[in-house]
């Protein structure tokens, strides 16, 4: 009874419920609704790229030549800078110690050199030519005392050894006043040429040395490059800033009066891109906001795509031509670093018999 009817009956069961498992797991899982509905182009035949808004001037990353502790940020996001303000200043305590030391040095060496230029001094002259004029009356003296024992006429009077002691005396004294007239010459004429070009190089030397330091405390102030507004401000006060290319910015700037779109063109529709074609960019989230884009220029080089959009048949081992067009800020509501859908006019792809695909009426 069981063998003849409940086997085959539950036999049975187990296909049915197999074959309906089988068909409810195939049913196609119903997509979710956009969130927002994407943008068309105004166009009936374009080429479309993914756009990336950026400063007029380029989104400039700010960094600083020498590594150090931050010890003041003068500029907050949003902050309207022109060129050459202060953005943030690094520690030079043990700069402004070797300042003070190179400007005593430089004081020492003017103050060294000023000395030299000077001579000879007013003062020193007059006790040097009394000295002069002792020196001359010793030697009259003794050349008298000379003059007397040479005029002997009895030798017995007076020695020879008496003569010849004065005549060396005499001699002694024609060569100290030789040399009291050397010294007032030497001092009158000042100080010697080699001597003052010394002292000329041992300033300018202290000058380039406190010139170098100077320049090392300025490499501590970091300013704007350019006139333009804070994007991003990643330093505070205390943090530690290496110097080098970051792969986030100490301080981001760019200059916003004008909106540049950098949009990414696949390099199989690189050649169907003409700079006079018109250019339509949406925000992307909302298809109904859009704004007509005038041409700046080509960047003339083929680079690996970086700017991804997520879609799932999106290719990112291509390349593309970077294009720039731009528009007013103040047209949409948009930030920089924000994509949007860009649509450029483009002619219709050529067919083998070299009709378009809408003239031969095929998608």
């Amino acid at each position: 009874m069981i063998r003849t009817y409940v086997l085959p009956l539950l036999a049975i069961l187990g296909v049915l419920f197999a074959v309906h498992t089988v068909i409810t797991a195939s049913k196609p899982i119903p997509s979710a609704p956009a969130v927002a509905e994407p943008a068309s182009a105004p166009f009936q035949t374009y080429v479309a790229g993914t756009g990336l808004i950026e400063a007029s001037t380029h989104n400039i990353a700010v960094g600083t030549p020498v590594a150090g502790i931050v010890t003041q940020v003068f500029v907050q996001v949003g902050s309207a800078v022109t060129r050459g303000a202060v953005l943030f200043m690094l520690d030079d305590r043990d700069l402004q110690a070797d300042l003070a030391v190179r400007r005593m040095a430089l004081q020492t060496a003017q103050e060294h050199l000023a000395r030299l230029t000077s001579l000879p001094r007013q003062e020193d002259i007059p006790p040097m030519e009394a000295r002069l004029k002792e020196m001359e009356a010793a030697m009259a003296e003794t050349k008298n005392q000379l003059a007397m024992a040479e005029n002997v006429t009895d030798r017995r009077a007076i020695s020879q050894e008496e003569v010849s002691r004065r005549r060396f005396a005499l001699q002694g004294a024609e060569a100290r006043l030789a040399a009291v007239r050397a010294q007032l010459a030497l001092l009158k004429a000042g100080a010697w040429k080699p001597d003052v070009n010394i002292a000329k190089a041992e300033v300018a030397s202290a000058q380039a040395q406190l010139k170098a330091v100077e320049t090392q405390i300025t490499r501590l102030t970091i300013r704007a490059p350019m006139d333009g507004e804070i994007l991003q401000v990643n330093i505070r006060p205390g943090e530690f800033a290496p110097m080098g290319s970051l792969a986030t910015p100490l301080i981001l700037l760019g200059n916003l009066t004008r909106f540049h779109v950098r949009v990414d063109v696949d390099e199989n529709d690189a050649w169907r891109f003409q700079p006079q074609a018109q250019a339509v960019a949406f925000v992307r989230g909302n298809r109904d906001m859009q704004t007509p884009l005038r041409f700046e220029r080509v960047e003339p080089y083929i680079i690996p795509k970086r700017s991804l959009t997520g879609d799932s048949t999106e290719r990112v081992d291509t390349r593309v031509l970077q294009i720039l067009y731009s528009f007013e800020r103040t047209t949409l509501p948009v930030y920089v670093g924000q994509q949007m859908d860009v649509f450029i006019a483009a002619a219709p792809l050529a067919t083998p018999t070299g009709l378009s695909a809408d003239e031969r009426g095929t998608p």
